[in-house]
Protein backbone atom coordinates (compact mmCIF):
# COMPACT_ATOMS: atom_id res chain seq x y z
CA UNK A 1 0.00 0.00 0.00
CA UNK A 2 1.14 3.24 -0.75
CA UNK A 3 2.20 5.65 2.18
CA UNK A 4 -0.17 8.80 2.56
CA UNK A 5 2.18 10.45 4.73
CA UNK A 6 5.79 9.20 4.94
CA UNK A 7 7.89 8.96 8.59
CA UNK A 8 8.84 12.60 8.52
CA UNK A 9 5.89 13.87 7.26
CA UNK A 10 3.58 15.83 9.68
CA UNK A 11 -0.46 15.64 8.77
CA UNK A 12 -2.54 18.61 9.09
CA UNK A 13 -3.48 19.12 12.73
CA UNK A 14 -6.92 17.76 12.50
CA UNK A 15 -5.95 15.07 10.80
CA UNK A 16 -3.01 14.54 12.76
CA UNK A 17 -5.10 14.69 16.32
CA UNK A 18 -7.79 11.79 14.96
CA UNK A 19 -5.02 9.84 13.71
CA UNK A 20 -2.85 9.89 16.46
CA UNK A 21 -6.26 8.44 18.42
CA UNK A 22 -6.69 6.34 16.11
CA UNK A 23 -3.48 4.53 16.99
CA UNK A 24 -4.11 4.98 20.54
CA UNK A 25 -7.33 2.58 20.11
CA UNK A 26 -5.27 0.14 18.20
CA UNK A 27 -3.21 -0.82 20.99
CA UNK A 28 -5.45 0.11 24.22
CA UNK A 29 -7.25 -3.20 24.64
CA UNK A 30 -3.87 -5.21 24.51
CA UNK A 31 -2.19 -1.90 26.56
CA UNK A 32 -4.74 -1.81 29.21
CA UNK A 33 -5.54 -6.02 29.83
CA UNK A 34 -2.09 -6.95 31.23
CA UNK A 35 -2.37 -4.83 34.38
CA UNK A 36 -6.19 -6.32 34.47
CA UNK A 37 -5.15 -10.21 33.78
CA UNK A 38 -2.10 -9.36 36.59
CA UNK A 39 -4.74 -7.65 39.01
CA UNK A 40 -2.29 -7.38 42.44
CA UNK A 41 -4.58 -3.62 42.51
CA UNK A 42 -2.43 -2.80 39.38
CA UNK A 43 -3.46 0.37 37.54
CA UNK A 44 -4.33 0.78 34.33
CA UNK A 45 -4.07 4.10 34.04
CA UNK A 46 -0.14 3.74 35.13
CA UNK A 47 0.17 1.05 32.13
CA UNK A 48 -0.89 3.78 29.81
CA UNK A 49 1.29 6.38 31.06
CA UNK A 50 4.16 3.82 31.18
CA UNK A 51 3.39 3.49 27.73
CA UNK A 52 3.45 6.50 26.44
CA UNK A 53 6.54 7.18 28.53
CA UNK A 54 8.43 4.51 27.19
CA UNK A 55 7.47 5.20 23.46
CA UNK A 56 9.02 8.94 23.99
CA UNK A 57 12.12 7.21 25.26
CA UNK A 58 12.22 5.27 22.22
CA UNK A 59 11.39 7.64 19.70
CA UNK A 60 14.11 9.82 21.23
CA UNK A 61 17.00 6.56 20.95
CA UNK A 62 15.66 6.03 17.28
CA UNK A 63 16.07 9.38 16.46
CA UNK A 64 12.62 9.63 15.42
CA UNK A 65 12.80 7.16 12.66
CA UNK A 66 10.69 4.33 13.27
CA UNK A 67 7.35 4.52 14.19
CA UNK A 68 5.76 2.63 16.19
CA UNK A 69 4.16 2.82 19.50
CA UNK A 70 5.40 1.08 22.35
CA UNK A 71 2.75 -0.95 25.05
CA UNK A 72 2.16 -3.67 27.31
CA UNK A 73 4.53 -7.11 26.90
CA UNK A 74 2.23 -9.87 27.21
CA UNK A 75 5.23 -12.12 26.74
CA UNK A 76 6.12 -10.93 30.50
CA UNK A 77 3.12 -11.83 32.23
CA UNK A 78 4.44 -14.76 33.67
CA UNK A 79 7.32 -12.98 34.69
CA UNK A 80 5.10 -10.67 36.80
CA UNK A 81 3.10 -13.31 38.49
CA UNK A 82 6.48 -14.49 39.51
CA UNK A 83 7.73 -11.42 40.67
CA UNK A 84 4.86 -10.72 42.68
CA UNK A 85 4.78 -14.48 44.23
CA UNK A 86 8.20 -14.11 45.35
CA UNK A 87 9.09 -17.73 44.97
CA UNK A 88 10.85 -17.97 48.30
CA UNK A 89 8.44 -17.77 50.71
CA UNK A 90 8.49 -13.95 50.29
CA UNK A 91 7.12 -10.89 47.99
CA UNK A 92 8.20 -7.37 47.06
CA UNK A 93 5.53 -7.34 45.04
CA UNK A 94 5.71 -3.83 42.93
CA UNK A 95 9.28 -3.28 44.02
CA UNK A 96 10.00 -6.73 42.21
CA UNK A 97 8.29 -5.63 38.71
CA UNK A 98 10.59 -2.91 38.76
CA UNK A 99 13.82 -4.82 39.10
CA UNK A 100 12.42 -7.62 37.01
CA UNK A 101 12.25 -5.02 33.99
CA UNK A 102 16.10 -3.63 34.68
CA UNK A 103 17.01 -7.38 34.40
CA UNK A 104 15.41 -6.90 30.66
CA UNK A 105 16.42 -4.05 29.77
CA UNK A 106 19.84 -5.09 30.58
CA UNK A 107 19.49 -7.59 28.16
CA UNK A 108 18.52 -5.10 25.00
CA UNK A 109 21.81 -2.88 26.63
CA UNK A 110 24.16 -5.88 25.77
CA UNK A 111 22.53 -6.99 22.48
CA UNK A 112 22.60 -3.59 21.77
CA UNK A 113 26.44 -3.63 22.85
CA UNK A 114 27.16 -6.66 20.54
CA UNK A 115 25.56 -5.05 18.05
CA UNK A 116 26.86 -2.00 17.60
CA UNK A 117 30.27 -3.65 17.43
CA UNK A 118 30.07 -6.04 15.25
CA UNK A 119 26.97 -5.09 13.34
CA UNK A 120 23.86 -6.50 11.78
CA UNK A 121 25.21 -9.17 9.16
CA UNK A 122 24.79 -12.04 11.29
CA UNK A 123 21.18 -11.45 12.39
CA UNK A 124 20.30 -11.53 8.55
CA UNK A 125 22.47 -14.30 7.77
CA UNK A 126 20.69 -16.05 10.86
CA UNK A 127 17.22 -14.75 10.35
CA UNK A 128 16.92 -14.76 6.40
CA UNK A 129 13.72 -13.52 4.98
CA UNK A 130 13.19 -17.70 4.76
CA UNK A 131 13.15 -17.38 8.70
CA UNK A 132 11.65 -13.82 9.42
CA UNK A 133 9.01 -14.22 7.05
CA UNK A 134 6.63 -17.00 8.26
CA UNK A 135 7.81 -15.82 12.08
CA UNK A 136 5.72 -12.51 11.33
CA UNK A 137 3.05 -14.67 9.72
CA UNK A 138 2.75 -16.60 12.85
CA UNK A 139 3.05 -13.69 15.17
CA UNK A 140 -0.60 -12.77 13.37
CA UNK A 141 -1.88 -15.91 13.27
CA UNK A 142 -1.21 -17.18 16.79
CA UNK A 143 -3.05 -13.99 17.95
CA UNK A 144 -6.07 -15.11 15.80
CA UNK A 145 -7.96 -17.16 18.48
CA UNK A 146 -7.79 -14.21 20.56
CA UNK A 147 -9.57 -11.93 17.91
CA UNK A 148 -11.95 -14.55 17.02
CA UNK A 149 -12.87 -15.18 21.41
CA UNK A 150 -12.94 -11.42 22.34
CA UNK A 151 -15.37 -11.26 18.95
CA UNK A 152 -17.95 -12.94 20.51
CA UNK A 153 -17.29 -11.59 24.37
CA UNK A 154 -18.60 -8.69 25.63
CA UNK A 155 -16.28 -7.77 28.45
CA UNK A 156 -13.29 -8.86 30.31
CA UNK A 157 -15.98 -10.84 32.40
CA UNK A 158 -17.96 -12.96 30.20
CA UNK A 159 -16.46 -15.18 28.12
CA UNK A 160 -18.81 -17.75 25.95
CA UNK A 161 -18.74 -21.66 26.58
CA UNK A 162 -15.91 -23.26 24.17
CA UNK A 163 -16.46 -26.94 23.17
CA UNK A 164 -13.43 -27.96 22.78
CA UNK A 165 -14.31 -31.34 21.11
CA UNK A 166 -16.13 -29.98 18.56
CA UNK A 167 -13.72 -26.87 18.30
CA UNK A 168 -16.66 -24.08 18.38
CA UNK A 169 -18.22 -21.66 20.72
CA UNK A 170 -22.09 -22.44 21.87
CA UNK A 171 -23.67 -19.46 20.73
CA UNK A 172 -26.62 -18.28 23.20
CA UNK A 173 -28.13 -14.63 22.78
CA UNK A 174 -24.86 -12.65 24.41
CA UNK A 175 -22.57 -14.36 21.97
CA UNK A 176 -24.80 -13.59 19.24
CA UNK A 177 -25.38 -9.90 19.93
CA UNK A 178 -21.15 -9.55 20.64
CA UNK A 179 -20.62 -11.34 17.41
CA UNK A 180 -22.88 -8.66 15.61
CA UNK A 181 -20.81 -5.73 17.18
CA UNK A 182 -17.83 -7.94 15.73
CA UNK A 183 -18.96 -8.13 12.32
CA UNK A 184 -20.13 -4.28 11.73
CA UNK A 185 -16.82 -2.94 13.16
CA UNK A 186 -15.08 -5.27 10.74
CA UNK A 187 -17.31 -4.21 8.13
CA UNK A 188 -17.26 -0.48 8.43
CA UNK A 189 -13.66 -0.86 9.11
CA UNK A 190 -13.42 -2.86 5.50
CA UNK A 191 -15.42 -0.09 3.63
CA UNK A 192 -13.60 2.44 4.79
CA UNK A 193 -10.26 1.09 3.84
CA UNK A 194 -11.87 -0.05 0.25
CA UNK A 195 -14.39 2.25 -0.49
CA UNK A 196 -13.26 5.65 1.76
CA UNK A 197 -12.15 8.58 0.53
CA UNK A 198 -8.87 9.78 1.40
CA UNK A 199 -10.27 11.06 4.50
CA UNK A 200 -11.72 7.62 5.57
CA UNK A 201 -9.00 5.71 4.34
CA UNK A 202 -6.60 7.38 7.16
CA UNK A 203 -9.25 6.50 9.90
CA UNK A 204 -10.52 3.24 9.12
CA UNK A 205 -10.63 1.86 12.78
CA UNK A 206 -11.88 5.21 14.77
CA UNK A 207 -14.82 5.00 12.68
CA UNK A 208 -15.31 1.30 12.87
CA UNK A 209 -14.58 1.72 16.57
CA UNK A 210 -17.55 4.32 16.86
CA UNK A 211 -19.71 2.42 14.65
CA UNK A 212 -19.36 -0.70 16.79
CA UNK A 213 -19.48 1.10 19.63
CA UNK A 214 -23.01 3.05 18.60
CA UNK A 215 -24.33 -0.19 18.18
CA UNK A 216 -23.62 -1.87 21.27
CA UNK A 217 -24.92 1.26 23.31
CA UNK A 218 -28.13 0.65 21.46
CA UNK A 219 -28.42 -3.42 22.62
CA UNK A 220 -27.21 -2.22 25.76
CA UNK A 221 -30.20 0.48 26.47
CA UNK A 222 -32.71 -1.95 25.21
CA UNK A 223 -31.48 -4.45 27.61
CA UNK A 224 -31.60 -2.19 30.66
CA UNK A 225 -35.18 -1.23 29.55
CA UNK A 226 -36.16 -4.77 29.04
CA UNK A 227 -34.07 -6.11 31.77
CA UNK A 228 -32.93 -8.44 29.57
CA UNK A 229 -29.66 -8.97 31.08
CA UNK A 230 -27.90 -10.93 27.83
CA UNK A 231 -28.27 -7.59 25.62
CA UNK A 232 -26.39 -5.86 27.89
CA UNK A 233 -23.03 -5.46 26.61
CA UNK A 234 -21.03 -2.11 27.98
CA UNK A 235 -20.90 -1.91 31.52
CA UNK A 236 -21.51 1.84 32.07
CA UNK A 237 -21.20 0.53 35.94
CA UNK A 238 -17.18 1.22 35.49
CA UNK A 239 -17.88 5.13 36.03
CA UNK A 240 -18.81 4.60 39.00
CA UNK A 241 -14.97 3.52 40.48
CA UNK A 242 -12.90 5.82 38.46
CA UNK A 243 -9.87 6.44 39.94
CA UNK A 244 -8.70 10.25 39.36
CA UNK A 245 -4.59 9.37 39.85
CA UNK A 246 -2.57 6.96 38.38
CA UNK A 247 -0.91 4.47 40.79
CA UNK A 248 2.14 4.47 39.51
CA UNK A 249 4.62 1.66 40.17
CA UNK A 250 7.46 3.43 42.01
CA UNK A 251 5.34 4.67 44.64
CA UNK A 252 3.44 1.39 45.04
CA UNK A 253 6.82 0.16 45.72
CA UNK A 254 8.62 2.42 47.60
CA UNK A 255 6.12 3.93 49.66
CA UNK A 256 3.10 1.70 50.04
CA UNK A 257 5.33 -1.50 50.15
CA UNK A 258 8.34 -0.76 51.56
CA UNK A 259 10.94 -3.52 52.16
CA UNK A 260 13.85 -4.86 54.67
CA UNK A 261 16.47 -5.48 52.12
CA UNK A 262 18.26 -6.87 55.02
CA UNK A 263 16.71 -9.58 54.50
CA UNK A 264 18.91 -12.87 54.16
CA UNK A 265 16.54 -14.30 51.11
CA UNK A 266 16.85 -11.30 49.09
CA UNK A 267 19.53 -12.45 47.13
CA UNK A 268 17.66 -15.78 45.67
CA UNK A 269 14.77 -13.32 44.94
CA UNK A 270 16.92 -11.53 42.77
CA UNK A 271 17.91 -14.72 41.65
CA UNK A 272 14.57 -15.91 40.92
CA UNK A 273 13.75 -12.35 39.38
CA UNK A 274 16.49 -12.45 36.65
CA UNK A 275 14.97 -16.36 35.97
CA UNK A 276 11.50 -14.95 35.34
CA UNK A 277 12.66 -12.15 33.01
CA UNK A 278 15.93 -12.52 31.24
CA UNK A 279 15.01 -15.61 29.16
CA UNK A 280 11.68 -14.00 28.57
CA UNK A 281 13.72 -10.91 27.17
CA UNK A 282 15.53 -12.98 24.60
CA UNK A 283 12.33 -14.49 23.51
CA UNK A 284 11.29 -10.45 22.81
CA UNK A 285 14.35 -9.61 21.27
CA UNK A 286 13.11 -11.92 18.35
CA UNK A 287 10.14 -10.89 18.37
CA UNK A 288 11.73 -7.28 17.93
CA UNK A 289 13.68 -8.40 14.86
CA UNK A 290 10.67 -9.52 13.08
CA UNK A 291 8.38 -6.64 14.05
CA UNK A 292 10.74 -4.10 12.29
CA UNK A 293 11.89 -6.43 9.72
CA UNK A 294 7.56 -6.12 9.22
CA UNK A 295 7.88 -2.31 9.95
CA UNK A 296 10.78 -2.18 7.47
CA UNK A 297 9.03 -3.15 4.71
CA UNK A 298 5.73 -0.70 5.35
CA UNK A 299 8.07 2.34 5.31
CA UNK A 300 10.32 0.49 2.76
CA UNK A 301 13.59 1.12 5.27
CA UNK A 302 15.86 -0.51 6.32
CA UNK A 303 15.37 -0.02 10.36
CA UNK A 304 17.96 -2.46 11.46
CA UNK A 305 20.66 -0.27 9.03
CA UNK A 306 18.85 3.01 9.73
CA UNK A 307 18.65 4.35 12.19
CA UNK A 308 20.41 0.86 13.43
CA UNK A 309 19.20 -2.41 15.55
CA UNK A 310 21.23 -1.17 18.05
CA UNK A 311 18.90 2.24 18.52
CA UNK A 312 15.52 -0.19 18.02
CA UNK A 313 17.12 -1.76 20.57
CA UNK A 314 18.63 0.68 23.40
CA UNK A 315 15.01 2.36 22.97
CA UNK A 316 13.29 -0.57 23.23
CA UNK A 317 14.83 -1.67 26.45
CA UNK A 318 15.15 1.61 28.13
CA UNK A 319 11.66 2.48 27.21
CA UNK A 320 10.33 -1.05 28.88
CA UNK A 321 12.13 0.09 32.06
CA UNK A 322 10.80 3.08 31.86
CA UNK A 323 7.19 1.82 31.30
CA UNK A 324 7.84 -0.36 34.26
CA UNK A 325 8.85 1.89 36.15
CA UNK A 326 5.33 4.03 36.06
CA UNK A 327 3.17 1.57 34.90
CA UNK A 328 4.76 -1.93 36.38
CA UNK A 329 4.41 -3.70 33.11
CA UNK A 330 7.78 -4.11 30.88
CA UNK A 331 6.86 -2.50 27.04
CA UNK A 332 7.69 -3.89 23.61
CA UNK A 333 6.70 -2.76 19.97
CA UNK A 334 2.82 -3.46 18.60
CA UNK A 335 2.64 -5.30 15.91
CA UNK A 336 -1.37 -3.80 16.01
CA UNK A 337 0.46 -0.15 15.37
CA UNK A 338 2.58 -1.60 12.51
CA UNK A 339 -0.75 -2.98 11.18
CA UNK A 340 -2.29 0.67 11.96
CA UNK A 341 0.73 1.95 10.35
CA UNK A 342 0.39 0.02 7.30
CA UNK A 343 -3.55 -0.44 6.65
CA UNK A 344 -3.81 3.36 6.80
CA UNK A 345 -0.82 4.30 5.22
CA UNK A 346 -0.02 6.89 7.75
CA UNK A 347 3.83 6.41 8.57
CA UNK A 348 4.68 9.72 10.15
CA UNK A 349 6.35 9.69 13.36
CA UNK A 350 4.59 12.66 14.34
CA UNK A 351 1.21 10.84 14.82
CA UNK A 352 3.25 8.11 17.17
CA UNK A 353 4.81 11.38 18.94
CA UNK A 354 1.35 13.09 19.63
CA UNK A 355 -0.34 9.25 20.61
CA UNK A 356 2.34 8.93 23.43
CA UNK A 357 1.37 12.41 24.54
CA UNK A 358 -2.54 11.86 24.83
CA UNK A 359 -1.68 8.08 26.69
CA UNK A 360 0.27 10.10 29.41
CA UNK A 361 -2.47 12.95 29.55
CA UNK A 362 -5.41 10.89 29.05
CA UNK A 363 -4.00 8.44 32.45
CA UNK A 364 -4.47 11.47 34.15
CA UNK A 365 -8.40 11.73 32.82
CA UNK A 366 -10.11 9.43 34.97
CA UNK A 367 -13.50 10.22 32.61
CA UNK A 368 -11.42 9.20 29.30
CA UNK A 369 -10.00 6.50 30.16
CA UNK A 370 -12.89 4.89 31.91
CA UNK A 371 -14.50 5.14 28.76
CA UNK A 372 -11.67 3.76 26.58
CA UNK A 373 -12.31 0.41 29.45
CA UNK A 374 -15.89 0.04 28.66
CA UNK A 375 -15.41 -0.40 24.75
CA UNK A 376 -16.35 -3.64 24.37
CA UNK A 377 -14.13 -6.68 23.45
CA UNK A 378 -16.45 -7.88 20.67
CA UNK A 379 -15.83 -4.00 18.57
CA UNK A 380 -12.25 -4.51 19.62
CA UNK A 381 -12.24 -8.13 18.40
CA UNK A 382 -13.97 -7.00 15.22
CA UNK A 383 -10.86 -4.32 14.84
CA UNK A 384 -8.09 -7.10 15.99
CA UNK A 385 -9.61 -9.45 12.94
CA UNK A 386 -8.37 -6.82 10.29
CA UNK A 387 -5.03 -5.87 12.20
CA UNK A 388 -3.90 -9.59 13.11
CA UNK A 389 -4.70 -10.67 9.77
CA UNK A 390 -2.22 -7.85 8.55
CA UNK A 391 0.21 -8.93 10.48
CA UNK A 392 0.15 -12.59 9.14
CA UNK A 393 -0.72 -11.37 5.42
CA UNK A 394 2.72 -9.06 6.04
CA UNK A 395 4.68 -12.22 6.43
CA UNK A 396 3.71 -14.12 4.06
CA UNK A 397 4.68 -11.50 1.43
CA UNK A 398 7.99 -11.72 3.22
CA UNK A 399 9.01 -15.04 1.61
CA UNK A 400 7.47 -14.05 -1.60
CA UNK A 401 10.66 -14.21 -3.06
CA UNK A 402 11.74 -17.31 -1.67
CA UNK A 403 11.91 -20.03 -3.94
CA UNK A 404 10.00 -22.85 -2.21
CA UNK A 405 10.54 -24.65 -4.82
CA UNK A 406 14.18 -25.57 -2.99
CA UNK A 407 13.43 -28.55 -0.47
CA UNK A 408 15.54 -26.73 1.96
CA UNK A 409 13.46 -23.56 2.01
CA UNK A 410 10.36 -25.03 1.78
CA UNK A 411 11.48 -27.33 5.19
CA UNK A 412 12.16 -24.46 6.64
CA UNK A 413 8.92 -22.37 6.45
CA UNK A 414 6.99 -25.81 7.27
CA UNK A 415 8.44 -26.33 10.32
CA UNK A 416 7.76 -22.48 11.23
CA UNK A 417 4.35 -22.35 10.27
CA UNK A 418 3.27 -25.79 11.94
CA UNK A 419 5.12 -25.53 15.04
CA UNK A 420 3.68 -21.82 15.46
CA UNK A 421 -0.31 -21.89 14.83
CA UNK A 422 0.31 -25.27 16.68
CA UNK A 423 1.01 -23.54 19.74
CA UNK A 424 4.37 -25.59 20.23
CA UNK A 425 4.94 -23.20 23.72
CA UNK A 426 7.46 -25.13 25.92
CA UNK A 427 7.76 -24.31 30.01
CA UNK A 428 10.83 -25.18 32.30
CA UNK A 429 10.18 -24.22 35.73
CA UNK A 430 8.84 -20.43 35.77
CA UNK A 431 10.30 -19.75 31.99
CA UNK A 432 8.06 -20.43 29.38
CA UNK A 433 8.94 -20.12 25.77
CA UNK A 434 6.11 -18.82 23.44
CA UNK A 435 5.34 -20.61 20.43
CA UNK A 436 6.31 -17.78 18.32
CA UNK A 437 9.72 -18.43 19.92
CA UNK A 438 10.05 -22.09 19.71
CA UNK A 439 9.16 -21.61 16.10
CA UNK A 440 11.52 -19.44 15.12
CA UNK A 441 14.29 -20.98 17.20
CA UNK A 442 13.67 -24.24 15.30
CA UNK A 443 13.39 -22.52 11.45
CA UNK A 444 17.15 -20.82 12.62
CA UNK A 445 18.16 -24.43 13.42
CA UNK A 446 16.45 -25.60 10.54
CA UNK A 447 17.70 -23.14 7.91
CA UNK A 448 21.32 -23.48 9.29
CA UNK A 449 21.22 -27.34 9.22
CA UNK A 450 19.66 -27.29 5.71
CA UNK A 451 22.06 -25.28 4.35
CA UNK A 452 24.72 -27.03 5.26
CA UNK A 453 24.99 -29.35 2.14
CA UNK A 454 24.70 -25.69 -0.33
CA UNK A 455 27.92 -24.42 1.72
CA UNK A 456 29.83 -27.08 1.16
CA UNK A 457 29.02 -27.60 -2.36
CA UNK A 458 29.53 -23.91 -3.30
CA UNK A 459 33.02 -24.65 -0.91
CA UNK A 460 33.93 -27.28 -3.26
CA UNK A 461 33.11 -25.91 -6.58
CA UNK A 462 35.43 -22.96 -5.46
CA UNK A 463 38.26 -25.08 -4.85
CA UNK A 464 37.66 -27.22 -8.20
CA UNK A 465 38.38 -23.75 -10.09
Amino acid sequence: MKLVYNVKEKPPVSKWIIASFQQLLSILAATIAVPAIIKNGMSQSAALFGAGIGTLVYLLFTRFKSPVFLGSSFAFIGSMFAAFAGGVSMSVGYLGLILGALFAGLVYVIIAVIVKKFGVSWINKLMPAVVIGPTVAIIGLSLAVNAVGDAVTHNNDFHPIYDAVNSTYVMDLKAILGLICALVTLATVMACSVYGGKNLKLFPFVIGILAGYVLATIFTVIGLAAKVEAMVIIDFTKFNDMKWFPDFTFIKAFFNQPFDFGKSNFGTYLLTIAVAYVPVAFVVFAEHIADHKNLSTVIENELLEDPGLHRTLLGDGIGSIAGAFFGGCPNTTYGESVGCVAITGNASVYTIFLTALIAIAASFFAPFVTFLSTIPSCVMGGVCISLYGFIAVSGLKMIQKVDLNESNNLFVVSVILITGIGGMSLTFGKIKLTAVAVALVLGIVANLLLNLKSKKEAKAEKTEN
